[in-house]
């Protein structure tokens, strides 16, 4: 019975630890990499709020998914020339919609599929990028 209790009690922990690094997939397995279809927003978008709240900018790298929690950071390589473009989850796709990853004009330029609007891509969670701020050097 105790055993029981303590898996109870411990498994939103064990999962919360696990938020950040895997994905649920409608078939309920986790996966930390996927391949999937992805196209970029269109213009006029621009300045409009996304899900997060936060406002859509084509020229950030930033990306909408339909299940990856908000500040997730991915790894979005194109399968058809190797490009690839770290980007932020921050809004999010119709449940029915049939991409798979939906990014902005700059993320897609990176990617090099501008002209083909679709391309096939793994998209890969990664963590948070480390950003390094230089000190000023005193003299």
């Amino acid at each position: 019975m105790k055993k029981y209790l303590l898996l109870i009690f411990c498994f939103p922990l064990l999962v919360q630890g696990q938020q950040d690094s895997l994905v649920l997939k409608p078939d309920s397995q986790l996966v930390a990499k996927d391949t999937v279809i992805a196209s970029y927003y269109a213009k006029k978008f621009e300045g409009r709020r996304c899900a997060s709240g936060e406002r859509f900018h084509q020229n950030k790298l930033t990306a909408a998914h339909k299940s990856l929690a908000f500040g997730t950071w991915v790894r979005v390589t194109n399968l058809s020339n190797d490009s690839v473009v770290v980007v932020k989850i921050n809004d999010r796709l119709p449940p029915k919609s049939k991409r798979g990853i939906d990014l902005t004009y700059a993320a897609a330029k990176q990617l090099n599929f501008i002209r083909k609007g679709l391309t096939r891509v793994t998209v890969e969670i990664i963590p948070p990028p480390v950003v390094i701020e230089e000190k000023e050097k005193k003299d």
